[in-house]
């Protein structure tokens, strides 16, 4: 039986059984949610890296690589679904049956791409569970040194309080109730994200002061700030397989274009206006750059704290996840509650301990983007669908050579992303020991 014959008789949404299903709206909110969280409040920063003209169009480029990406991602492991007649496949299944479905030449690499894809899953989420760990502190840190001066202490203190309230928050188990708490972040990031606007429309905007091309030195930051913003490709699989109705996942218009659309018009505004009033005093997150003793900015720091708060238990889901998958066997069921809450907190427990090592915001950042979202995001789905449709390229092997240009992309954000953010660190490191 041929590959196409096998996607036609086998259809996997009629044998899924989800524990608890997930509706289009929580789906939504999980998307936007996991893709759109401290990366909309460094938007500003990532225009004053590349000047908003290049700013502008280069977040309507890269939110429309991700958004094709994250399609050609699930459009793969929907046909390997079909092949393998199986209900669901996860990032890393989908990525061993590709490879296992392709060419006869890269089959005996299918298990080494599914160890590299999660790999790179796991040093993904635990790099953004850092930088929410920070991101939570250095709000609560502001907001303690300039209403109880008296009690003045660093950054890494802070991230070490915030450490029990999210351990019991990442006990939660499934993707629907985390939906609800998706729900609460998105409404306190869109609150952050009305009050931003308010102070940046409140003054004069100019565009005199402002390049709308910055230097070509520092656009590699912005690609790795934006790709960063709008990459929660890590969530993607987990969501799509706990949906009610997985089929509105992509199409038009789908859960997908609906979650990219409002994505790239938030951090393109934020991103634009940000800029155009705060130039290039700008700092990692815009919410940093709001008067300290006005109220509606005061908020702003609570709204965001919250948002990233309310959004650390949704990636670290998927950190847990791959834990989960090669640990279950291995649980007796009398010991299943106890390891599964001792495990949750000690994982807690690294990332926070590894955001108190590594507390630059802007340079994790950039980082976490450049690496590992670009490998993720966009190396990864190139390589797979090519694999997976080795043997139909369609008209002037056109799947390929798109693909290609994708790949290309995303290993030159890689090594240019990186440089950049290595070199940004070491003159940092410089400046602190003169």
């Amino acid at each position: 039986m041929s590959k196409e014959e096998k996607q036609e008789e086998y259809n996997p949404y009629e044998h899924r059984v989800v524990e608890k299903p997930s509706s289009d709206v929580r789906a939504t909110a999980n998307i936007v949610k996991a893709s759109l969280g401290s990366g909309l409040l460094a938007g500003p920063l990532a225009f004053a890296n590349s000047g908003w003209g290049i700013g502008l169009l280069g977040t309507f480029l890269v939110g429309l690589i991700c958004g094709h990406c994250v399609h050609i991602l699930v459009k793969t492991s929907r046909g390997c679904c079909k092949i393998e007649r199986k209900p669901q496949l996860t990032y890393a299944e989908t990525c061993r049956a590709a490879f296992q479905n392709g060419p006869k030449c890269v089959r005996p690499y299918a298990m080494g791409a599914s160890i590299f894809a999660e790999v790179a899953m796991l040093l993904t989420y635990v790099g953004v569970c850092c930088i929410y760990t920070i991101l939570i502190s250095d709000s609560i840190k502001q907001l303690i040194d300039r209403y109880v001066p008296s009690f003045n202490i660093s950054v890494e203190y802070y991230c070490l309080i915030t450490l029990i309230p999210i351990c019991l928050l990442c006990q939660i188990k499934y993707l629907k109730w985390l939906a609800v708490f998706s729900l609460l972040a998105n409404l306190f990031l869109f609150l952050t994200y009305l009050i931003c606007l308010y102070y940046v429309f409140g003054d004069d905007i100019t565009f005199s002061d402002k390049r709308a091309v910055g230097d070509p030195s520092r656009f590699p930051a912005f690609i790795s700030t934006v790709i960063f913003a709008m990459e929660g490709i890590g969530v993607v699989m987990p969501v799509e397989n706990a949906m009610k109705k997985p089929q509105h996942f992509l199409g038009f218009p789908s859960v997908l274009v609906v979650a990219m659309g409002m994505i790239v018009f938030m951090y393109s505004t934020l991103g634009l206006f940000g800029y155009l009033r705060y130039g290039d005093v700008l700092r990692g997150s815009i919410t940093l750059n709001l008067p300290i003793d006005d109220w509606p900015a005061v908020c702003a720091k609570v709204f965001i704290a919250l948002s990233i708060f309310f959004t650390y238990p949704l990636q670290y889901f998927v950190v847990y996840d791959i834990f989960k998958k090669y640990a279950d066997p291995h649980i007796k069921d009398n010991y299943r509650t106890i390891t599964e809450v001792s495990t949750r907190t000690a994982g807690v427990c690294l990332c926070v301990g590894i955001g108190i090592a590594l507390p630059l915001l802007e340079q994790i950042i950039n980082i976490v983007g450049a690496c590992f979202y670009s490998i993720l995001g966009l190396i990864i789905p190139g390589i797979i669908e090519t694999v997976f449709k080795w043997e139909n390229l369609g008209k002037g092997n056109w799947v390929l050579w798109k693909n290609a240009l994708i790949v290309i992309f995303g290993l030159g954000s890689l090594v240019s992303g990186c440089t950049v953010t290595v070199m940004d660190i070491i003159k940092i490191m410089n400046n602190q020991t003169d």
